[in-house]
């Protein structure tokens, strides 16, 4: 039976998360208006449109990485296991001569089976999380190299697949973008709506009591990792499609970005909070520093600055909001 308590309590969480996004979004439009201002080449159309379109990669990764962290693990593998997937695109699709959408399926699934391993190092033999996909990390980045023999695949012949980033369904408006805003939904309805977003919560919450109430916590951290997977693989997809190459030495630092998008919309690196919204929100906040400090002519150096302060006072938040509560 629910005690009056424990509703109030609820209450309390969700008005605290709720304040949580509100605060990421103003902190979106601050940003947004203090670049506006600084330059009148930041709100254009076109500016704004590839703020949209540099957020896609990111927030793809984000959006799977989202579901790991908030149950209290982590995964620095996907960077390379992005670059690892657009490489086995370019082998199936240009060097194999898969049917495109074939090549396509395969390069999602491939991120899928990165995830499973993932998740079985992780639940099966107990590696922590941070030491597992560092592992997978250096295991994707030299599989890459070996795969492509260290150059570029090139989808030159193949017009259809860039068109799976750059195309245009909606006039003057990237398939990307569409993209992504799909996947966030499907992503959002998931962690919300169903048993996998419960026993994801459940387990960043308290694994032990989640496995005393019943539950098969090593068998849902393995479906946790490998969903988170497909994100991985879906991003290997939009940035060989955007570049029009598989670049196997792209991915580096995409784990890094990724990952501060989550904690900056408010997922707690604890385990057991977060959600979609607030990783859009962190996501676009990036796009948005990185571009605004690029059109003021910032250098790459400090920009990297910048956004580690930013990381800094995010996770710091969080601490607040946890001693708080």
């Amino acid at each position: 039976m629910t005690t009056p308590t424990t509703v109030a309590g609820a209450v309390t969480v969700s008005l605290r998360d709720r304040l949580q996004q509100f605060l990421a979004f103003a902190s979106l439009l601050v940003i947004f208006i203090v670049f506006s201002v600084a330059s009148p080449n930041f709100l254009t159309y076109g500016n704004v449109l590839a703020i949209l379109y540099s957020t896609v990669v990111i927030g793809t990764l984000a959006l799977g990485t989202t579901f790991v962290i908030i149950t209290g693990g982590i995964d620095l593998s996907i960077g390379t296991g992005m670059a690892l997937c657009a490489v086995m695109s370019g082998v199936m699709i240009v060097n194999a001569d898969f049917p495109l959408l074939l090549g396509v399926l395969g390069t999602i699934l491939f991120g899928g089976l990165l995830g499973l391993i993932n998740g079985v190092n992780v639940a099966l033999l107990k590696i922590p999380p941070f030491i597992a996909t560092l592992a997978m990390m250096l295991v994707a980045q030299g599989l890459a190299l070996v795969l492509s023999h260290s150059t570029p695949i090139y989808f030159n012949d193949i017009p259809a697949y860039s068109k799976i980033s750059r195309g245009n369904l909606i006039p003057d408006f990237p398939n990307a973008v569409i993209i992504l805003a799909v996947v966030a939904v499907i992503a959002g309805v998931l962690l919300n709506k169903s048993t996998l977003g419960r026993y994801t919560y459940s387990i960043g919450s308290n694994e032990d009591a989640t496995a005393l109430s019943g539950i098969d916590v090593r068998k849902w951290k393995i479906i946790v990792y490998t969903f988170a997977g497909l994100f991985t693989g879906l991003a290997g997809l939009m940035i060989s499609a955007r570049l029009g190459s598989a670049q196997p030495a792209t991915g580096t630092g995409y784990e890094l970005q990724a990952i501060a998008a989550v904690v900056i919309g408010g997922t707690s690196l604890a385990g057991g909070k977060g959600s979609i919204v607030g990783t859009v929100i962190g996501a676009l906040i990036i796009s948005v520093l990185n571009n605004g400090l690029q059109i003021l002519s910032i250098p790459q150096e400090w920009q990297n600055v910048i956004l580690g302060c930013v990381i800094l006072v995010a996770v710091y938040a969080d601490m607040v909001r946890k001693k708080e509560a």
